[in-house]
C-alpha cells in the first residue's frame, strides 16, 4: 500500500507509470481469481485502492494547475 504523502512528491509521469503497472496488475489478479489460483484475495483490494489514491492526486494536481494559470 502507497501512502498519498509519497505520491505526491512523484511527477505526473511517474504517477501515471505507476497507475499503468497498477493496473496490469489488477487484470492479473481478476484472471487469477477466476481460474482459482488467487491466494492473497487482500492484494486486489489494495491494488483497487491505490489506483483510486493515483487517480485522486492525479486530478488534484491537474485542478491546480488549472487554477494557478
Amino acid at each position: 500500500m502507497t501512502k498519498a504523502t509519497d505520491l505526491r512528491g512523484k511527477s505526473q509521469d511517474e504517477l501515471n507509470d505507476q497507475l499503468l503497472q497498477l493496473k496490469k496488475e489488477q487484470f492479473n489478479l481478476r484472471f487469477q481469481k477466476a481460474s482459482g489460483q488467487l491466494e492473497n484475495t487482500a492484494r486486489v483490494r489494495e491494488v483497487r485502492r491505490d489506483i483510486a489514491r493515483i487517480k485522486t492526486i492525479l486530478g488534484q494536481q491537474t485542478s491546480s494547475a488549472a487554477v494557478a494559470s
